[in-house]
């Protein structure tokens, strides 16, 4: 199964939403859900899962993306533990790291899709 540009901006819109829920836990909009940092919940890992993997399962990047979705999570979950502790200038100033590793799995997602 060849995947299409729409299936690919449809990962990058699902990290994207992943962001914009943490963002919104470390401002104070919303509880962090512990769905919000787990695998099995995260849409992108879902599309991975469900999408990638089927028709790339093979390349190194795929597991890439996973080991860096992974480490997207669990600081995700840090920062929103450090919010917690009230750290609220530190929680916030953790998104970077956060963007790096989106960046990362952006990467990626564009090797797999430029690839003949």
């Amino acid at each position: 199964m060849e995947l299409s540009a729409l299936d690919f901006q449809q990962a990058r819109v699902k990290q994207v939403l992943y962001k914009s829920r943490l963002r919104s836990v470390l401002y104070g909009v919303r509880v962090a859900e512990p769905s919000l940092f787990t695998m099995a919940d995260n849409p992108l890992a879902q599309w991975v899962s469900a999408t990638l993997k089927p028709a790339h399962g093979t390349r190194a990047e795929v597991t890439a993306i996973e080991r860096l979705l992974r480490q997207s999570l669990d600081v995700g979950q840090a920062l929103a533990r450090q919010y917690g502790r009230g750290e609220l200038e530190q929680a916030r100033a953790g998104l970077e790291q956060i963007e790096r590793l989106a960046a990362e799995i952006d990467q990626q997602l564009t090797a797999i899709e430029r690839a003949p």
